[in-house]
This record gives structure tokens, C-alpha cells and sequence, in this order.
């Protein structure tokens, strides 16, 4: 089967509009960590962080600094500068709990934990709300179709650690810049072509 090609291809309707509300998540969920921001008085990059710290200790599947490192996109120098604030603020702790006694584990302090579970509970009527009223059926439906969308975000971002830019024959001229929209598979809007997914 030859690979569907964002840039050429046509799409539905549906299909651009399924991206651009998918889109529009990534868009409201930046800003509700920029409002976790303001409720823990800290700097974006670490609420983003130790929101990714408590999710994932919430799921029982606790970060490692590489693990942050990855999901923030930053060095593992900046993650460590990050972790070092966040932990001298007394909103985490880092352990070695792991079998493998070098791997260290991120975990939110009992307080912090406290603190951004009071704010989701605050925050997230709204999605709360949604959700309580989502039939059974629905809800799988969406489920089996982020699932298969997360594993092919995955496949991608994996391919792209080994290969980060495009064969030479594919990369546009230096006179005739990228088109900006076309960075990564996703919706533009009112259009049959896919653009860019995040905000």
C-alpha cells in the first residue's frame, strides 16, 4: 500500500475536521497548563513538566529525567536545571526505586500532588462533564481511534529521531522557503489539504 501523503492527497471533510478539533485540543490544553501555571506560581516549562510528572505517577508508570527530557523536548542539561527548581520548590522528589538502582524516578511531593489535584478538579468540569454524558459506545470508538492515531504519533516521531530532516531531493530549494504549514501531518482549515497538528 503506498503511504498516504499529507501534502497531495486528498481529504474529506470529516477527515480535516477530525485534525483540526484535534488540533483545537492541543490549543485548550496549552492553555489550561498555562492556568496550572498561574495556580502553582511557577514558570510554563515547569508546570508542563510536573504536570507530565504527576500523570504519569497518577497512571503508576513514574518518569525517569530522560523520560521528561523526551516528552518536553528539552536537553537533558535544561531538564536537569528544571528538575533541580522543581525539586528545591519541594514540588518533586527524584528516588531510585527502580530495580536498576542508576535510573532515577520523578515523583510529586504528597503537597504538589495535593495542589494540581485540587486544580484539575477545578479545571476539568467542563472535559468531567463531557465525558459523564459520552455513551459506552462512543467512547470506544474514540478510544480505538486515538489509540491507532497515538501509535502512528509514535511511529512517526521514532522515524524522525533517526532521520530528523527529509532526503536532500525532498528539501525545498534555498530560494523558496518551507511552507510553514506543511510541518508536521495535520489540519488546514477550510481546506482539502492536511497542515500542521500542533498549535
Amino acid at each position: 500500500m503506498t503511504p498516504a501523503d499529507p501534502l497531495t492527497d486528498t481529504w474529506s471533510p470529516d477527515q480535516t475536521a477530525a485534525m483540526q478539533h484535534l488540533h483545537d485540543w492541543t490549543v485548550g490544553f496549552i492553555e489550561l497548563n498555562q492556568h496550572l501555571a498561574a495556580w502553582m506560581a511557577l514558570p510554563t516549562s515547569d508546570a508542563s513538566a510536573l504536570s507530565n510528572i504527576v500523570w504519569a505517577a497518577e497512571q503508576d508508570t513514574p518518569l525517569s529525567p530522560a523520560d521528561l527530557s523526551r516528552r518536553i523536548g528539552m536537553t537533558s542539561g535544561a531538564t536537569t536545571v528544571l528538575l533541580n527548581r522543581l525539586e528545591a520548590g519541594g514540588h518533586i522528589t527524584r528516588t531510585r526505586e527502580h530495580p536498576d538502582r542508576r535510573r532515577v524516578t520523578l515523583r510529586p511531593t504528597p503537597q504538589s500532588r495535593t495542589r494540581a489535584r485540587t486544580f484539575l478538579a477545578h479545571a476539568g468540569a467542563e472535559v468531567a462533564e463531557v465525558l459523564h454524558h459520552t455513551t459506552p459506545e462512543d467512547l470506544r470508538r474514540i478510544t480505538t481511534f486515538l489509540a491507532r492515531l497515538t501509535s502512528a504519533t509514535a511511529k512517526a516521531n521514532t522515524r524522525l529521531q533517526a532521520h530528523p530532516t527529509p532526503p536532500a531531493g525532498d528539501r525545498p530549494p534555498p530560494d523558496h522557503p518551507a511552507d510553514t504549514t506543511a510541518v508536521a501531518p495535520g489540519p488546514v482549515r477550510r481546506s482539502t489539504r492536511l497542515g500542521v497538528v500542533g498549535p
